[in-house]
Protein backbone atom coordinates (compact mmCIF):
# COMPACT_ATOMS: atom_id res chain seq x y z
CA UNK A 1 0.00 0.00 0.00
CA UNK A 2 1.13 3.52 -0.44
CA UNK A 3 1.84 6.54 1.12
CA UNK A 4 -1.75 7.79 0.98
CA UNK A 5 -3.97 4.46 0.72
CA UNK A 6 -2.96 4.11 4.63
CA UNK A 7 -4.07 6.98 5.55
CA UNK A 8 -7.67 6.39 3.96
CA UNK A 9 -7.82 2.91 5.27
CA UNK A 10 -10.94 2.57 2.80
CA UNK A 11 -12.44 6.20 3.51
CA UNK A 12 -13.76 7.93 0.03
CA UNK A 13 -12.44 10.41 -1.79
CA UNK A 14 -14.35 13.05 -3.38
CA UNK A 15 -13.88 14.90 -6.41
CA UNK A 16 -15.03 18.75 -6.50
CA UNK A 17 -13.94 22.12 -8.18
CA UNK A 18 -11.78 24.26 -6.34
CA UNK A 19 -14.71 27.00 -6.50
CA UNK A 20 -17.08 24.67 -4.33
CA UNK A 21 -14.66 23.81 -1.77
CA UNK A 22 -13.11 27.49 -1.67
CA UNK A 23 -14.86 31.15 -1.46
CA UNK A 24 -13.20 33.80 -3.18
CA UNK A 25 -13.18 37.73 -2.70
CA UNK A 26 -15.94 39.04 -5.32
CA UNK A 27 -14.17 42.15 -6.16
CA UNK A 28 -11.75 40.22 -8.85
CA UNK A 29 -12.83 38.53 -12.33
CA UNK A 30 -16.70 38.42 -11.39
CA UNK A 31 -17.00 35.42 -8.80
CA UNK A 32 -19.66 36.27 -6.99
CA UNK A 33 -18.89 34.07 -3.65
CA UNK A 34 -17.81 36.42 -0.86
CA UNK A 35 -15.42 35.62 1.86
CA UNK A 36 -16.51 34.38 5.27
CA UNK A 37 -17.79 36.92 7.67
CA UNK A 38 -14.64 36.37 10.27
CA UNK A 39 -12.45 38.27 7.82
CA UNK A 40 -13.42 42.29 9.01
CA UNK A 41 -12.97 43.99 5.58
CA UNK A 42 -11.29 43.69 1.87
CA UNK A 43 -9.99 46.89 1.80
CA UNK A 44 -5.71 46.60 0.22
CA UNK A 45 -2.99 48.93 -0.49
CA UNK A 46 -0.68 49.63 -3.24
CA UNK A 47 2.38 47.34 -3.32
CA UNK A 48 4.17 51.09 -2.89
CA UNK A 49 2.28 52.09 0.09
CA UNK A 50 2.41 48.02 1.67
CA UNK A 51 6.78 48.39 1.68
CA UNK A 52 6.52 52.01 3.14
CA UNK A 53 4.13 50.06 6.30
CA UNK A 54 7.53 47.69 6.97
CA UNK A 55 8.89 47.54 10.60
CA UNK A 56 11.42 45.38 12.56
CA UNK A 57 9.17 44.39 15.22
CA UNK A 58 5.86 44.55 13.51
CA UNK A 59 2.88 41.62 14.20
CA UNK A 60 0.58 41.87 11.33
CA UNK A 61 1.56 40.38 8.14
CA UNK A 62 2.54 42.19 4.95
CA UNK A 63 0.74 39.68 2.17
CA UNK A 64 2.62 40.96 -1.38
CA UNK A 65 1.86 39.48 -4.92
CA UNK A 66 5.66 39.08 -5.19
CA UNK A 67 8.56 38.39 -3.30
CA UNK A 68 8.38 40.41 -0.54
CA UNK A 69 7.99 39.81 3.16
CA UNK A 70 7.69 41.80 5.79
CA UNK A 71 5.47 43.07 9.18
CA UNK A 72 3.85 45.83 10.39
CA UNK A 73 1.97 47.31 13.30
CA UNK A 74 -1.69 48.00 14.19
CA UNK A 75 -0.90 51.87 14.57
CA UNK A 76 0.66 52.03 11.03
CA UNK A 77 -1.97 49.37 9.33
CA UNK A 78 -4.78 51.38 10.48
CA UNK A 79 -7.99 50.56 8.32
CA UNK A 80 -6.42 48.36 6.29
CA UNK A 81 -6.33 44.87 8.41
CA UNK A 82 -7.72 41.81 7.82
CA UNK A 83 -7.80 38.72 10.13
CA UNK A 84 -8.62 35.54 8.57
CA UNK A 85 -7.20 32.12 7.20
CA UNK A 86 -6.20 32.75 3.15
CA UNK A 87 -4.98 31.52 0.43
CA UNK A 88 -3.35 34.09 -2.24
CA UNK A 89 -3.27 34.43 -5.94
CA UNK A 90 -1.66 37.17 -7.30
CA UNK A 91 -2.98 39.48 -9.44
CA UNK A 92 -0.62 39.41 -12.00
CA UNK A 93 3.13 37.81 -12.63
CA UNK A 94 3.44 34.16 -11.83
CA UNK A 95 1.63 31.90 -9.78
CA UNK A 96 3.10 32.63 -6.57
CA UNK A 97 0.66 30.93 -4.35
CA UNK A 98 0.93 31.77 -0.40
CA UNK A 99 -1.39 30.91 2.89
CA UNK A 100 -1.31 32.72 6.12
CA UNK A 101 -3.60 32.91 9.19
CA UNK A 102 -3.85 35.73 11.35
CA UNK A 103 -3.88 39.27 11.29
CA UNK A 104 -2.83 40.62 7.58
CA UNK A 105 -2.82 43.43 4.93
CA UNK A 106 -2.70 43.06 0.96
CA UNK A 107 -1.50 44.28 -1.86
CA UNK A 108 -4.46 43.27 -4.14
CA UNK A 109 -3.96 39.51 -4.28
CA UNK A 110 -6.58 37.25 -4.40
CA UNK A 111 -7.99 36.33 -1.27
CA UNK A 112 -9.34 32.90 -0.76
CA UNK A 113 -10.73 31.00 2.13
CA UNK A 114 -12.36 27.62 2.97
CA UNK A 115 -16.47 27.39 1.98
CA UNK A 116 -16.94 24.52 4.82
CA UNK A 117 -14.28 24.64 7.73
CA UNK A 118 -15.91 21.36 9.03
CA UNK A 119 -15.10 19.71 5.29
CA UNK A 120 -12.33 22.00 3.73
CA UNK A 121 -9.10 22.32 5.55
CA UNK A 122 -7.73 25.28 3.99
CA UNK A 123 -4.44 24.13 4.50
CA UNK A 124 -4.91 21.30 2.86
CA UNK A 125 -5.98 22.64 -0.16
CA UNK A 126 -3.14 24.88 -0.26
CA UNK A 127 -0.41 21.97 -0.29
CA UNK A 128 -2.61 20.48 -3.46
CA UNK A 129 -2.58 23.74 -5.10
CA UNK A 130 0.79 24.01 -4.53
CA UNK A 131 1.56 20.34 -6.27
CA UNK A 132 -0.41 21.42 -9.40
CA UNK A 133 1.12 25.04 -9.24
CA UNK A 134 2.20 24.24 -12.97
CA UNK A 135 -0.85 23.58 -14.21
CA UNK A 136 -2.27 27.52 -12.51
CA UNK A 137 0.38 28.88 -14.13
CA UNK A 138 -1.34 27.74 -17.33
CA UNK A 139 -4.14 29.61 -16.55
CA UNK A 140 -1.84 32.56 -16.49
CA UNK A 141 -2.38 34.76 -19.64
CA UNK A 142 -1.66 37.48 -21.14
CA UNK A 143 0.55 39.67 -23.33
CA UNK A 144 3.55 42.02 -20.54
CA UNK A 145 2.30 41.41 -17.17
CA UNK A 146 0.23 37.76 -17.47
CA UNK A 147 -3.06 37.74 -15.11
CA UNK A 148 -5.01 34.33 -13.70
CA UNK A 149 -8.45 33.14 -15.45
CA UNK A 150 -10.22 32.61 -12.10
CA UNK A 151 -13.09 31.49 -13.83
CA UNK A 152 -10.39 28.35 -14.96
CA UNK A 153 -8.51 28.13 -11.68
CA UNK A 154 -11.69 28.08 -9.75
CA UNK A 155 -12.66 24.93 -11.90
CA UNK A 156 -9.68 22.60 -11.28
CA UNK A 157 -10.68 19.73 -9.60
CA UNK A 158 -9.56 18.95 -6.60
CA UNK A 159 -9.39 15.61 -4.37
CA UNK A 160 -11.27 15.87 -0.80
CA UNK A 161 -10.33 12.86 1.41
CA UNK A 162 -12.33 12.93 4.61
CA UNK A 163 -11.28 15.95 7.36
CA UNK A 164 -9.24 13.91 9.18
CA UNK A 165 -7.08 12.84 6.89
CA UNK A 166 -6.65 16.55 5.27
CA UNK A 167 -5.48 17.80 8.42
CA UNK A 168 -3.00 14.45 8.65
CA UNK A 169 -1.48 15.20 5.71
CA UNK A 170 -0.96 18.43 6.25
CA UNK A 171 0.51 17.50 9.43
CA UNK A 172 2.97 15.37 7.58
CA UNK A 173 4.20 17.86 5.27
CA UNK A 174 4.20 21.01 7.38
CA UNK A 175 6.62 18.98 9.61
CA UNK A 176 8.93 19.39 6.52
CA UNK A 177 8.29 23.04 5.76
CA UNK A 178 8.75 24.05 9.39
CA UNK A 179 12.43 22.63 9.05
CA UNK A 180 12.96 23.86 5.78
CA UNK A 181 12.05 27.49 7.24
CA UNK A 182 14.03 26.89 10.50
CA UNK A 183 16.91 25.80 8.40
CA UNK A 184 16.39 29.30 6.09
CA UNK A 185 16.40 31.86 9.10
CA UNK A 186 19.66 29.59 10.34
CA UNK A 187 21.40 30.45 7.56
CA UNK A 188 20.45 34.17 7.57
CA UNK A 189 21.78 34.41 10.91
CA UNK A 190 24.65 32.82 10.09
CA UNK A 191 24.79 35.19 6.98
CA UNK A 192 24.95 37.81 9.15
CA UNK A 193 27.38 36.41 11.92
CA UNK A 194 29.69 35.36 8.55
CA UNK A 195 29.43 39.44 7.42
CA UNK A 196 29.97 41.20 11.43
CA UNK A 197 32.86 39.03 11.77
CA UNK A 198 34.34 39.82 8.42
CA UNK A 199 33.88 43.52 9.56
CA UNK A 200 35.27 42.97 12.40
CA UNK A 201 38.39 40.80 11.80
CA UNK A 202 39.23 43.05 9.07
CA UNK A 203 38.64 46.83 9.67
CA UNK A 204 41.83 47.81 11.48
CA UNK A 205 41.21 49.98 14.59
CA UNK A 206 43.09 53.38 15.24
CA UNK A 207 43.90 53.97 18.94
CA UNK A 208 44.52 57.30 21.19
CA UNK A 209 48.37 56.84 20.57
CA UNK A 210 47.66 56.86 16.46
CA UNK A 211 48.96 53.58 15.96
CA UNK A 212 46.66 51.44 13.89
CA UNK A 213 46.02 47.88 15.40
CA UNK A 214 43.93 44.97 14.16
CA UNK A 215 42.22 42.71 16.71
CA UNK A 216 44.86 43.87 19.09
CA UNK A 217 47.69 43.07 16.48
CA UNK A 218 50.18 45.38 15.35
CA UNK A 219 49.65 45.66 11.39
CA UNK A 220 51.19 47.92 8.48
CA UNK A 221 49.97 49.87 5.59
CA UNK A 222 50.10 48.85 2.07
CA UNK A 223 48.93 49.19 -1.32
CA UNK A 224 48.50 46.19 -2.71
CA UNK A 225 50.85 47.29 -5.54
CA UNK A 226 53.67 46.86 -3.35
CA UNK A 227 52.66 44.12 -1.76
CA UNK A 228 52.21 41.65 -4.78
CA UNK A 229 51.70 41.73 -8.45
CA UNK A 230 47.89 42.20 -10.62
CA UNK A 231 48.40 40.19 -13.38
CA UNK A 232 46.30 39.96 -16.26
CA UNK A 233 45.18 36.53 -17.92
CA UNK A 234 45.38 35.58 -21.31
CA UNK A 235 42.74 35.25 -24.00
CA UNK A 236 41.35 31.90 -25.43
CA UNK A 237 38.92 31.96 -28.04
CA UNK A 238 35.71 29.72 -27.90
CA UNK A 239 36.33 27.23 -30.00
CA UNK A 240 39.32 26.04 -28.38
CA UNK A 241 37.12 25.38 -25.06
CA UNK A 242 35.01 22.14 -23.69
CA UNK A 243 31.70 22.31 -21.94
CA UNK A 244 33.59 19.55 -19.39
CA UNK A 245 37.38 19.48 -18.33
CA UNK A 246 39.92 19.84 -16.19
CA UNK A 247 40.84 23.34 -16.03
CA UNK A 248 37.48 26.19 -15.50
CA UNK A 249 38.62 29.24 -17.88
CA UNK A 250 37.27 32.70 -16.13
CA UNK A 251 36.55 35.48 -18.52
CA UNK A 252 33.69 38.18 -17.66
CA UNK A 253 32.33 36.56 -14.61
CA UNK A 254 32.59 34.02 -11.95
CA UNK A 255 30.53 31.49 -13.96
CA UNK A 256 33.25 29.21 -16.28
CA UNK A 257 33.11 30.28 -19.90
CA UNK A 258 33.84 27.37 -20.35
CA UNK A 259 37.08 24.52 -19.72
CA UNK A 260 40.42 24.29 -20.62
CA UNK A 261 43.21 21.29 -21.22
CA UNK A 262 45.69 23.65 -19.39
CA UNK A 263 45.68 26.21 -16.70
CA UNK A 264 47.32 29.44 -16.20
CA UNK A 265 47.09 30.01 -12.65
CA UNK A 266 47.82 28.06 -9.75
CA UNK A 267 45.35 27.03 -6.91
CA UNK A 268 44.92 29.37 -4.19
CA UNK A 269 44.68 32.72 -5.82
CA UNK A 270 42.57 35.75 -5.84
CA UNK A 271 41.54 37.28 -8.77
CA UNK A 272 39.36 40.35 -10.03
CA UNK A 273 36.97 40.49 -13.13
CA UNK A 274 37.91 43.68 -15.14
CA UNK A 275 35.23 43.63 -17.56
CA UNK A 276 31.64 42.08 -18.28
CA UNK A 277 30.91 41.55 -14.58
CA UNK A 278 33.24 44.08 -13.50
CA UNK A 279 34.25 44.42 -10.17
CA UNK A 280 33.60 41.08 -9.00
CA UNK A 281 36.12 39.11 -6.61
CA UNK A 282 37.19 35.87 -6.97
CA UNK A 283 38.88 32.50 -4.83
CA UNK A 284 39.77 29.17 -6.52
CA UNK A 285 41.73 26.40 -4.72
CA UNK A 286 42.27 24.88 -7.98
CA UNK A 287 44.55 25.96 -10.85
CA UNK A 288 42.21 27.36 -13.58
CA UNK A 289 42.92 29.52 -17.02
CA UNK A 290 42.61 33.35 -16.16
CA UNK A 291 41.74 34.91 -19.57
CA UNK A 292 42.11 38.30 -20.71
CA UNK A 293 39.83 39.97 -18.46
CA UNK A 294 40.74 38.56 -15.45
CA UNK A 295 43.31 39.68 -13.36
CA UNK A 296 44.95 37.52 -10.78
CA UNK A 297 47.19 38.43 -7.90
CA UNK A 298 50.73 36.79 -7.42
CA UNK A 299 51.42 37.19 -3.65
CA UNK A 300 54.68 37.05 -1.56
CA UNK A 301 55.16 34.12 0.61
CA UNK A 302 54.18 36.45 3.96
CA UNK A 303 51.24 37.20 2.24
CA UNK A 304 47.99 34.89 2.29
CA UNK A 305 45.80 35.03 -1.06
CA UNK A 306 42.82 34.08 0.63
CA UNK A 307 43.26 36.97 3.43
CA UNK A 308 43.42 39.21 0.49
CA UNK A 309 40.34 37.54 -0.90
CA UNK A 310 38.18 38.01 2.24
CA UNK A 311 39.69 41.65 2.60
CA UNK A 312 38.52 42.20 -1.09
CA UNK A 313 34.97 41.37 -0.24
CA UNK A 314 34.78 43.93 2.45
CA UNK A 315 35.83 46.53 -0.55
CA UNK A 316 33.69 45.52 -2.76
CA UNK A 317 30.96 48.60 -2.52
CA UNK A 318 34.17 51.19 -3.02
CA UNK A 319 35.33 48.73 -5.88
CA UNK A 320 32.07 49.06 -7.74
CA UNK A 321 32.12 52.59 -7.33
CA UNK A 322 34.98 52.30 -9.68
CA UNK A 323 33.63 50.84 -12.24
CA UNK A 324 33.92 52.46 -15.55
CA UNK A 325 30.13 52.37 -17.01
CA UNK A 326 29.30 51.46 -20.75
CA UNK A 327 28.34 49.21 -23.34
CA UNK A 328 31.15 47.02 -21.77
CA UNK A 329 31.26 48.15 -18.26
CA UNK A 330 35.20 47.70 -17.35
CA UNK A 331 37.03 48.18 -13.78
CA UNK A 332 41.02 49.90 -14.66
CA UNK A 333 43.74 47.88 -12.75
CA UNK A 334 45.11 50.62 -10.92
CA UNK A 335 41.87 51.09 -8.99
CA UNK A 336 43.19 47.88 -7.48
CA UNK A 337 46.78 48.34 -7.58
CA UNK A 338 46.45 51.64 -5.37
CA UNK A 339 43.94 50.24 -2.69
CA UNK A 340 45.56 50.64 0.94
CA UNK A 341 45.19 47.08 3.09
CA UNK A 342 46.00 46.62 6.29
CA UNK A 343 48.84 43.70 7.03
CA UNK A 344 49.41 42.13 10.02
CA UNK A 345 51.28 39.01 10.84
CA UNK A 346 51.01 35.70 8.81
CA UNK A 347 50.04 34.13 11.43
CA UNK A 348 47.55 36.53 12.12
CA UNK A 349 46.42 35.87 8.66
CA UNK A 350 46.04 32.67 9.22
CA UNK A 351 44.06 32.88 12.04
CA UNK A 352 41.50 35.10 10.48
CA UNK A 353 41.21 32.73 7.35
CA UNK A 354 40.29 30.08 9.83
CA UNK A 355 37.67 31.69 11.06
CA UNK A 356 35.81 32.99 8.02
CA UNK A 357 36.84 29.66 6.10
CA UNK A 358 34.20 28.29 8.79
CA UNK A 359 31.59 30.65 8.61
CA UNK A 360 31.95 30.80 4.85
CA UNK A 361 31.39 27.29 4.37
CA UNK A 362 28.49 26.96 6.65
CA UNK A 363 26.42 29.57 4.81
CA UNK A 364 28.03 29.17 1.03
CA UNK A 365 28.81 25.84 0.44
CA UNK A 366 27.35 23.64 -2.54
CA UNK A 367 28.39 20.45 -1.39
CA UNK A 368 27.81 20.87 2.50
CA UNK A 369 26.42 23.48 5.22
CA UNK A 370 23.22 24.91 5.51
CA UNK A 371 22.31 25.64 1.84
CA UNK A 372 22.81 21.80 1.20
CA UNK A 373 20.37 21.08 4.31
CA UNK A 374 17.88 23.04 2.97
CA UNK A 375 17.65 21.80 -0.47
CA UNK A 376 17.54 18.34 0.68
CA UNK A 377 14.65 19.38 3.35
CA UNK A 378 12.80 20.95 0.21
CA UNK A 379 13.26 17.91 -2.13
CA UNK A 380 11.92 15.60 0.98
CA UNK A 381 8.73 17.75 1.42
CA UNK A 382 8.40 17.35 -2.54
CA UNK A 383 8.46 13.97 -2.66
CA UNK A 384 5.95 13.14 0.45
CA UNK A 385 3.96 15.70 -1.50
CA UNK A 386 3.35 13.81 -4.38
CA UNK A 387 3.43 10.57 -2.22
CA UNK A 388 0.15 12.15 0.13
CA UNK A 389 -1.19 13.77 -2.59
CA UNK A 390 -1.25 11.75 -5.55
CA UNK A 391 -5.49 10.23 -5.12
Amino acid sequence: MNYIEKLLQGKEVQWKKLGEVTNWDKRFHGVDTQLQKFVINFEHVSAAKLKSLKVNNGNIKLLSTGNFEGYTTEELGGNYINYGEVITIPTGGTANLKYYHGMFIDSGNLLGCSSNKNNYYLKYIYHYLLSINNIIQNYFRGSGVKHPSMVEILNLPIPIPPISVQKEIVRILDTFTKLTAELTAELTARKKQYQYYRENLLTPIQMENGEWKMNHKNIEWKTLGEVGQFVRGKRLIKSQLVERGKYAVFQNSMTPLGYYHKSNVQADTTFIISAGSAGEIGYSNHDFWAADDVYYFVTPENFKSKFLYYFLLTQQNKIYGQVRKGSVPRLSKTVFEKMVIPIPTIEEQERIVSILDTFDTLTNSISQGLPKEIELRKKQYEYYREQLLTF
